[in-house]
């Protein structure tokens, strides 16, 4: 199982440390936030897009197409209603120049089952604990 460690760090701005990787989550400057990184959400959103990407570029390679041009545009929208959830996100695939008509089908298959889309479908379990924190003393 993965691990994930998140501590608050200043305002709305929490750290993330990732297998020794650090990243930065935050608001906007509008939304209460200094902007000092994504918002979590962004983050989610990131996460399927790189993860298309991903399994596009496998798909290329053992294909022994060129991965060169490869690029992934997204657009997420939020949900007007509640609770409040991402509603639509729209992800487009830019593919090498050279790539071959015919394998347009079989990439989007195999892009369309990356582990993170695989997770939205099939909805993982959420378990949550609450912990006091430690006293000093």
């Amino acid at each position: 199982m993965g691990s994930i460690s998140v501590s608050h760090t200043i305002g709305d701005q929490f750290s993330l440390r990732i297998r020794g990787h650090s990243l930065v989550v935050d608001q906007p400057v509008e939304a209460g936030g200094e902007d000092a990184g994504p918002t979590p959400t962004e983050l989610f959103v990131a996460g399927l897009a790189a993860c298309s990407g991903f399994y596009a570029g496998r798909f290329l390679r053992r294909h022994d197409l060129p991965v060169e041009g490869l690029g992934i545009e997204c657009d997420f929208a939020m949900s007007g209603d509640r609770p409040a959830r991402v509603n639509r996100i729209d992800i487009r695939l830019a593919l090498p120049d050279s790539f071959p008509e015919d394998r347009l089908e079989a990439l989007t298959r195999v892009v369309e089952h990356c582990t993170v889309h695989n997770s939205l479908r099939q909805a993982p379990e959420i378990h949550l604990s609450l912990q006091q924190a430690a006293l000093a003393g």
